[in-house]
């Protein structure tokens, strides 16, 4: 399994008169983590977020992928980062703990072994860190990591997150096709129900949306040298405040649109919107859409994403 499904259980007290695995949607215990179809908590990749027709083509050779959403791949294939065995490599209590994965050439139709590791970091007292690296060791490859894990600041079993008052710091998105796959296009968003610019409710103008959100927005004055703002979500009835900083140039904010009647800690059973996620990532489907930003990683070159969370109430 991923690490990230441990944020779950998490003990820690960075949200006012809560702990941190109060505001996170899963499971009770581990073993329902193995047949997770949501991917709650997980780290995904080799590539997260979708590949059209599960199919790229890198330096004149063709790949093709293992397909598990129709003809698509979605967030690296049926067996992807999110179902394979991590290794913890070092911890500190209290401090922080490193996983780590060796992807071999060929994994799911993806070129080139890969090391990847995951650092989840305790800093100050009340904010989360998240650093991914992935080094290219043999051969060009895409990398695209994310972590997906569902919040919901009123408490995991506290009903929808359509009240949540939710600011992005992004101008555009790329808008999808019915599968969800990026037509390549880069629109602007302005005045539209995907406006987020000023802080308003999730579920403000959510009905104009067919199920809800699920889309890449394209982050404004981000590249992958600096942390900058990426979203700041306020629930009103616990006082309790999110914000997330990323160096990443893009995030895939989901409403947990296809969530349905998911039996998860306490026995509380999720419906569509029980959460939402802040996916910083590279574009989708970047890798069949030469203006998209690259995520292609050289032999010899680092993949890194940097997340913080910041916790106020």
């Amino acid at each position: 399994m991923a690490p990230g499904w441990f944020l779950s259980f998490f003990p820690t007290g960075m949200v006012g008169s809560g702990n941190l695995a109060d505001i996170v949607l899963g499971y009770d215990t581990v073993d329902k983590y193995k047949n997770d179809s949501a991917y709650f908590g997980a780290i995904v990749g080799r590539v997260a977020n979708r590949i059209g027709g599960a199919q790229f083509t890198l330096n004149g050779e063709h790949y093709k992928l293992v397909a598990n959403e129709r003809n698509n791949t979605l967030h690296g294939g049926r067996r992807g980062f999110s179902d394979v065995v991590w290794t913890v490599k070092s911890y500190e209590p209290d401090s922080y703990i490193t996983f780590t994965y060796d992807s071999y050439d060929g994994e799911q139709g993806f070129p080139g072994d890969l090391s990847v590791s995951v650092t989840f970091l305790l800093i100050e007292t009340n904010k989360l860190g998240i650093k991914m690296e992935a080094k290219a060791l043999k051969k060009a490859t895409p990398v695209n990591l994310a972590l997906h894990t569902y919040w919901n600041l009123g408490g995991h079993n506290s009903g929808n997150i359509l009240s949540h008052e939710i600011q992005l710091f992004a101008s555009r998105i790329t808008p999808v096709d019915s599968q969800l796959i990026p037509t390549g296009q880069i629109s602007d968003i302005k005045g539209s129900a995907y406006d987020f610019l000023q802080p308003r409710d999730i579920g403000s103008q959510i009905n104009k949306l067919p199920a809800g959100y699920d889309i890449n927005y394209v982050l404004d004055g981000h590249g992958h040298e600096h942390l900058n703002k990426v979203a700041v979500l306020r629930e009103k009835m616990s006082g309790r405040e999110m914000e997330l900083w990323s160096n990443q140039v893009g995030v895939q904010f989901y409403t947990g649109n296809y969530l349905d009647n998911v039996k998860g800690k306490g026995g509380f059973v999720y419906s569509n919107h029980s959460g939402l996620c802040l996916e910083t990532q590279g574009f989708p489907d970047s890798v069949n859409h030469p203006n998209f930003p690259s995520q292609i990683i050289n032999p010899g070159e680092t993949y890194k994403h940097v997340m913080i969370f910041r916790f106020t109430a």
